[in-house]
């Protein structure tokens, strides 16, 4: 029965892992993605945070999951609050977004792939 046990707790990770990565899609990826369709500078900016979370994350090495992308991103917003970021009520300013921000929404481009 071990094995039922453990299937059934990879379910509920992976299932908590889309929970979480949807919630922050609608916080910050829909508008984050749409600004960088009318910006190429801040796609590059985009870009640039994917490849950081990507080597953070050892990508070359290992597949990106949903698993590991939820997590990554709620150690980012938790070392983030710790040092007193506060996330933006509201609609998000692209234009004069955060590293913070700009680090989520690479997440949600990257779980998008």
């Amino acid at each position: 029965m071990p094995g039922l046990f453990s299937n059934a707790a990879a379910r509920a990770a992976l299932r908590s892992a889309h929970a979480s990565l949807a919630d922050l899609t609608a916080a910050v990826g829909v508008s984050g993605l749409a600004a960088t369709l009318s910006s190429p500078g801040l796609m590059s900016v985009i870009d640039q945070h994917a490849a950081g979370v990507r080597d953070s994350l050892n990508a070359d090495t290992r597949p990106l999951t949903p698993i590991l992308l939820a997590a990554y991103a709620e150690g980012v917003r938790d070392a983030a609050f710790q040092h007193g970021w506060v996330s933006p009520e509201g609609d998000i300013d692209w234009t004069e977004s955060d590293w913070v921000l700009r680090r989520l929404l690479a997440v949600c481009m990257l779980a998008r792939t």
